[in-house]
């Protein structure tokens, strides 16, 4: 069993898995390719990643890969707390530049699934975070890309945290929107 819950634009969705437990702890599928299809989830993962942040604030995205090498993601995560904030980037969409924000946790035990015409970031809310994702299409280091995490015109409310962020020089080096090569 899982709860699929729409986060307000098209094909951006919270899933939350049944989580079964008892004294010794718990236990929770989550991914079952029939229950995602019963869903109207019909992705084919090729690629799981796994993603360790040491301390709050580390800040990674926003990151995209373009067609034909587009990837829809499906993040969890299994130790700590994120910020995980999606970006529609299809530029024909009535919702184009159009961010949601989803706090992700392993308390929580929620997923959320990014699809293809997206760009995704997050921040650790926790030092000690660990992030799983799958994803529908290999890394392809022609077809990455990335857009500015501050950029004005998207206007992000990332949380304002005591230790501040810690970026990659890719991310710092991010185009902005306006600029950045997108989706149709």
């Amino acid at each position: 069993m899982l709860e699929v819950r729409s986060l307000g634009i098209e094909g951006l969705l919270e899933i939350i898995p049944k989580r079964h437990g008892d004294a010794r702890g718990f236990f929770m599928e989550t991914y079952n390719a029939e229950r995602f299809s019963q869903a109207g989830i019909d992705l084919v993962f090729v690629q799981d990643n796994h993603s360790y942040s040491a301390a709050a604030g580390v800040l990674r995205g926003l990151h995209y890969q373009l067609a034909p090498r587009a990837q829809d993601k499906l993040l969890r995560v299994i130790r700590g707390s994120i910020l995980d904030v999606a970006v529609d980037i299809r530029r024909a969409s009535k919702t184009f530049g159009k961010w949601v924000p989803l706090e992700v946790s392993a308390q929580k035990g929620n997923q959320i699934l990014v699809p293809r015409g997206f760009a995704h970031g997050f921040v650790t809310l926790v030092p000690d975070t660990e992030v799983l994702y799958k994803v529908t299409d290999t890394y392809s280091p022609e077809h990455d890309r990335s857009i500015r995490f501050d950029d004005p015109a998207i206007d992000i409310e990332w949380p304002s945290l005591a230790s501040g962020f810690q970026l990659s020089d890719k991310d710092l080096k991010a185009p902005l929107l306006a600029v950045a090569e997108v989706f149709a």
